[in-house]
């Protein structure tokens, strides 16, 4: 979506992949990655029409969708025309499941939700629970019920839950005030980052003082337009990227990413620069060459990806399983202050 209310995470994700296909091009190496993007507007049918364009122009390889519906729909296509997929970033369980060929490098939303529970209980961060969650998003339901399930296990008390919707998502004081009036001590906010920006500056309005914890959807709030970042002190995330890492290669992909596009990458940016640089890992140890059909290298892939070990911005030693196409690997907690995680 490089237009609309997700251009955030689609416009990241093309920035992180085309940075990653110039510096592999620019290495004049036996592998040159041409990369076309189109605009699906994190809408479904618009997805199926940027498919067909991109099968027309000859599309070897894929990086799905960004987000989950339009992700989940053009999988399908991708089984059926036996076109190996990575998606950067769509987390629901069904842009995977059934598909032998389509792939995850994000983390899928079950699992956001119980080691976000796990996070909490480990650092007691908090007792009583409030919840806010969109119940008409594949991605923000399917963290909020594994949260609860394991959040019950851990002796957490889940004080309060309100949900909001596509259209009802510009007033949040309903929700802040059960959470209040319930006695909370820490909002969990499994959500992306625009209606997590709303949350955080009507709870500054009512004068509620109280911590927030979020998961990778958050991600990029600190870069949103208008958003007085001063009300992000003190949040947390559960994320696969840190940009203020001293790691030498995240500090040279946001130098880099910083003076290409005049911004901080966030995670979605960096885990499609990984996806990347995936591909050509496994097109290296595969033996594949480019004029094989997308068939051809669909078959590599399925064999490679889940004998492989790869290593890159949003994790170490990350693998993948071979019947469900996630991704395993460690998430980071960070809590932003001055400005910076």
């Amino acid at each position: 979506p490089l237009t609309g209310a997700d251009a955030i995470y689609g416009n990241a994700v093309k920035n992180g992949a085309e940075l990653a296909v110039e510096e592999i091009n620019a290495e004049g190496g036996d592998i040159q990655f041409e990369l076309r993007i189109e605009d699906d507007e994190s809408d479904p049918e618009k997805a199926y029409n940027c498919y067909n364009k991109l099968t027309d122009w000859g599309m070897q390889l894929s990086l799905v969708s960004v987000t989950s519906k339009p992700a989940e729909a053009i999988s399908v296509n991708l089984y059926e025309d036996r076109i190996f997929g990575l998606t950067p970033s769509a987390s629901s369980v069904a842009v995977t499941e059934g598909k032998d060929n389509v792939y995850q490098m994000c983390f899928i939303d079950p699992d956001q939700g119980t080691t976000a529970a796990d996070y909490i209980a480990d650092n007691n961060l908090g007792s009583k629970i409030a919840i806010i969650y969109k119940n008409d998003d594949v991605y923000s339901t399917g963290i909020y019920e594994t949260f609860v399930a394991e959040a019950e296990a851990r002796g957490l008390e889940v004080v309060s839950v309100s949900t909001f919707t596509t259209a009802s998502s510009t007033d949040f004081s309903v929700q802040l005030n059960d959470a209040k009036n319930n006695g909370a001590d820490l909002v969990f906010l499994p959500m992306y980052n625009q209606p997590a920006s709303l949350i955080l500056n009507q709870a500054n309005t009512m004068n509620f003082d109280i911590s927030f914890i979020g998961v990778d959807g958050m991600d990029g709030i600190l870069t949103l337009e208008n958003f007085d970042t001063s009300l992000a002190e003190g949040v947390m995330l559960l994320t696969p990227f840190n940009p203020s890492s001293e790691d030498e290669r995240t500090q040279n992909f946001v130098q880099k990413y910083e003076e290409k596009y005049g911004e901080t990458p966030n995670q979605f940016a960096a885990d499609a620069y990984d996806c990347v640089y995936a591909y050509k890992q496994a097109i290296e140890e595969s033996g594949a060459t480019p004029d094989m059909s997308a068939e051809e290298l669909c078959d590599l892939m399925i064999q490679q990806f889940p004998q492989m070990t790869f290593t890159g911005l949003t994790g170490t030693d990350a693998t993948w399983d071979a019947s469900t196409g996630r991704v395993s690997k460690i998430p980071t907690g960070v809590v932003i202050e001055n400005g910076a995680y």
